[in-house]
């Protein structure tokens, strides 16, 4: 048994180890139940859980949620538009954001799907160290990408 200064109390009986905590008014934690014989501490077991819950609560703000970040393009998209949107979506894979590209077809553009899926593999190719998450779907008159940062993924894995 450890008490609530961390210093080993000894072996004993559960009986008298409840004993002790009641008249130091206390609570009795088992901390290692595999160990031969169990561990048990004296603490005050809700000032140690609102600890643990604070410092889960802590943790869990630090974390980075990624978002997905959508980015339009067109089958006839202006190089300087095309450049800035490159740009953009740089930026957002180095914030560590996911990249959903959209290509939108109208009309006799729906003719022309190979021309789509080559400006779509270029514009990834121009992000430089992008890698596809989701392959290339086709929906109605869509076309979608989720790009994400290739450093990252590198990193994860």
């Amino acid at each position: 048994m450890v008490d609530e200064n961390q210093g080993l109390v000894g072996v004993m009986p559960t009986y008298e180890a409840l004993r002790i905590a009641q008249e130091r008014s206390v609570d009795l934690v088992e901390i290692a139940p595999t160990a031969n014989p169990p561990v048990c501490k004296l603490m005050d077991f809700g000032a140690f859980k609102y600890r643990q819950e604070k410092t889960e609560r802590k943790q869990r703000l630090k974390q980075k949620k990624v978002e997905v970040k959508g980015v339009r393009i067109s089958l006839k998209i202006g190089q300087h538009d095309l450049d800035h949107r490159v740009n953009l979506s740089r930026k957002f894979l180095e914030q560590g954001d996911k990249v959903r590209l959209e290509m939108i077809l109208r009309g006799r553009e729906l003719q022309h799907q190979d021309l789509a899926r080559q400006k779509i593999t270029d514009f990834i190719a121009a992000v430089g160290n992008a890698a596809i998450e989701a392959p290339l779907s086709r929906m109605g008159n869509r076309f979608i990408v989720l790009i994400t940062n290739n450093n990252a993924k590198t990193e994860n894995s």
